[in-house]
């Protein structure tokens, strides 16, 4: 897997764009909403009560794409990635961010490190039957009280299936659905866990949000979003 991404790192804002061409939105529209929802999760959990600075772990975060738009989000963030070449683009376009290889099986971090840790569109390129490991890392990267973020496909939205076809890193992807996450967070001993479906309207217009929020708990937006407490 790490070679596939090596061989499309330097191009990845380019590959995307062309998945998702057919949707009539650029890569950026969807960096936004989900640095959107990390946002509202930061807000809804409580994570600020502290006062103290909010340190966040991105797995499998590529190039590092999603990136920019959480400057006001985390006071710090690292991310992991197994791909070299994309590790490399990450540390040159975010200097300011810190950036590790790392190996789902282990991660390069003590215990309890981070108030937060996501991974967003990395688990469908996970062997299946390593998925609870992934989802135990996590948890062990993340401080006691801190939050776990999944983001994922939503494999019931055919629009979302299309742009995976497209995808030519993708080619190994085996898409999971909200129930069956929500299902390895609390085997991982997780609590509070909450999905939430979203990217249901292509306009981030404040009626189209108020809608997709509304309709949150249905299967139909094109991705979803798992979190639980440590």
């Amino acid at each position: 897997m790490a070679e596939l991404f090596d061989r499309y790192g330097p191009r990845y804002g380019e590959v995307v764009a062309r998945s998702i061409s057919f949707s009539g939105l650029g890569h950026d529209f969807f960096l936004v909403a989900k640095a959107r929802l990390l946002a509202r999760e930061v807000d809804v959990r409580g994570l600020r009560a502290t006062g103290k600075p909010l340190g966040a772990l991105d797995i499998g975060c590529g190039v590092g794409a999603l990136h920019s738009h959480l400057t006001h989000v985390f006071d710090s963030l690292h991310g992991c990635d197994l791909s070299e070449a994309s590790i490399d683009r990450a540390r040159k376009d975010h200097p300011h961010n810190a950036y590790d290889l790392c190996m789902p099986a282990r991660l390069p971090y003590a215990d309890g490190s981070f108030d937060f840790a996501f991974a967003s569109c990395v688990l469908h390129h996970v062997q299946p039957e390593t998925w609870a490991s992934f989802i135990d890392e996590m948890r062990r990267v993340v401080r006691p009280g801190g939050i776990a973020c999944l983001i994922e496909h939503n494999p019931y939205n055919p629009l979302t299936r299309l742009a995976v076809l497209r995808c030519p890193f993708d080619e190994d992807a085996v898409l999971l659905n909200a129930r069956k996450a929500k299902a390895l967070f609390r085997d991982a001993g997780l609590s509070e866990i909450t999905t939430q479906h979203f990217l249901l309207f292509p306009s981030d217009r404040p009626l189209a949000s108020r809608l997709e929020t509304a309709l949150a708990a249905f299967p139909l937006g094109a991705q979803y979003a798992c979190s639980g407490r440590v």
